[in-house]
């Protein structure tokens, strides 16, 4: 289930994944995203918390349209926080910055633990983290 997490910042939109990730969950963030376009925003900064994602309660065919479309949009996207409490995901996003770096030039990837829910907050709203 996709909840949207409140922002103070007009250029972020930020969500909470509990339990699983649905193909209707995928088309909400589409949405959600697409109406920050709508409102004029040239680039959407974006925090995905996982850290209550159920892998087995969600589905593989949302999270490869949610990856076929970020590509389709990466021109879009901002800053991109991943929070979790995953060493798996604390290495993989490093990586995924590598070729997120090269596609979007002074936008970057990071990842924070769940306990750093302020931070990760303060980087995609313009803050330094």
């Amino acid at each position: 289930m996709l909840l949207q997490l409140e922002t103070n910042h007009t250029q972020t939109i930020a969500f909470e994944i509990v339990d699983g990730f649905t193909e209707n969950d995928e088309l909400l963030a589409q949405k959600y995203f697409q109406q920050k376009i709508d409102e004029g925003h040239e680039y959407i900064n974006v925090l995905v918390k996982l850290d209550e994602l159920k892998i087995n309660k969600s589905s593989t065919k949302a999270f490869m349209e949610d990856i076929i479309w970020l590509l389709r949009h990466y021109k879009q996207l901002g800053n991109l926080a991943i929070v979790a409490h995953s060493n798996i995901l604390k290495a993989l996003v490093p990586i995924d910055n590598f070729f997120f770096e090269r596609l979007r030039k002074g936008f970057e990837e990071r990842y924070f633990d769940s306990s750093q829910m302020e931070k990760a907050m303060d980087f995609v709203s313009g803050k330094q983290a």
